[in-house]
């Protein structure tokens, strides 16, 4: 580690002990210009609307908007921003070659009951300035939210984090998510094999294996974070979590007939 105010080593010859250059001490890392982000948010926009939308088609329909962008800067934003084409998946969670991957449980599965099939998945978050990324962990046969987190990174830590969060309500008797490397990773995987929970993953290019999450992001999205400028990752914290206890405990869902999900999830009413 570089100490500024060493007197009896220089920051040069820091440098060279570390073998790194003197500008490469310096740099500080720039983020986004302002005209990036005005453009990360059209993206986020038109892809909820059009998640079959890849780079090429963004680009284009940025292009009709007057925004002059090419393919090569629209695809570094939406991998900065963890998407792509739905035929493909959606991207937030690249997967990591070295992390073991588990079979796909649910193709012919009736889930009947709570706690039967949780899964878990990642957005991103737009704020006015920057952006962060959620993650839930919801029950499928209620839709009930059982818990989430906020992060500034893509690290698994967060995910870990819900993951536990959710443990210490009950526990499914599968849990399914795709094959990013939040999931496959062995920490995630390991909390849930120690809990005696069966691990289910979405097999490559099933976009809508994790349908009922896809359904709460773009439910978000236009019922809340389009609706306002967070200003900082506290008011999104703040405003994301008061929408969650909503959609859990006041949100009327027509696959639901019109209950709520945590009506379904606790047992009050039976669909």
């Amino acid at each position: 580690m570089i100490e500024p105010e060493n007197p009896k080593i220089t920051i040069e010859r820091q440098c060279e002990l570390l073998g790194i250059s003197r500008s490469g001490y310096y740099y500080k890392p720039k983020g986004e210009s302002a005209y990036n982000h005005a453009i990360m948010r059209l993206i986020d926009e038109e892809y909820t609307r059009h998640p079959f939308y890849g780079s090429r088609r963004l680009t284009a329909w940025l292009r009709r908007q007057g925004h002059k962008v090419n393919v090569k800067r629209v695809s570094r934003l939406m991998s900065k921003m963890g998407i792509e084409a739905v035929y493909q998946k959606p991207n937030l969670s690249k997967a990591d070659q070295s992390h073991k991957k588990y079979p796909y449980l649910l193709g012919d599965l009736s889930v009947e009951r709570p706690d039967q099939v949780w899964a878990s998945d990642i957005t991103y978050i737009r704020m006015n300035s920057g952006y962060v990324y959620l993650v839930v962990v919801m029950d499928w046969y209620s839709r009930y939210i059982l818990s989430h987190e906020i992060s500034t990174s893509l690290e698994s830590e967060f995910c870990i984090v819900a993951l536990e969060k959710a443990l210490e309500k009950r526990s499914p008797d599968i849990f399914n998510t795709d094959q990013g490397s939040q999931f496959t990773c062995n920490q995630f995987t390991g909390v849930l094999a120690g809990n005696g929970v069966n691990i289910s993953m979405d097999g490559k290019g099933r976009a809508f294996d994790n349908i009922f999450v896809e359904r709460l992001w773009r439910s978000l999205k236009y019922e809340e974070v389009y609706m306002k400028d967070y200003a900082d990752e506290e008011e999104a914290i703040r405003c994301i979590g008061s929408y969650i206890d909503f959609y859990n405990g006041e949100r009327l869902h027509q696959s639901l007939c019109y209950n709520v999900p945590e009506e379904i999830y606790t047992g009050k009413i039976v669909v």
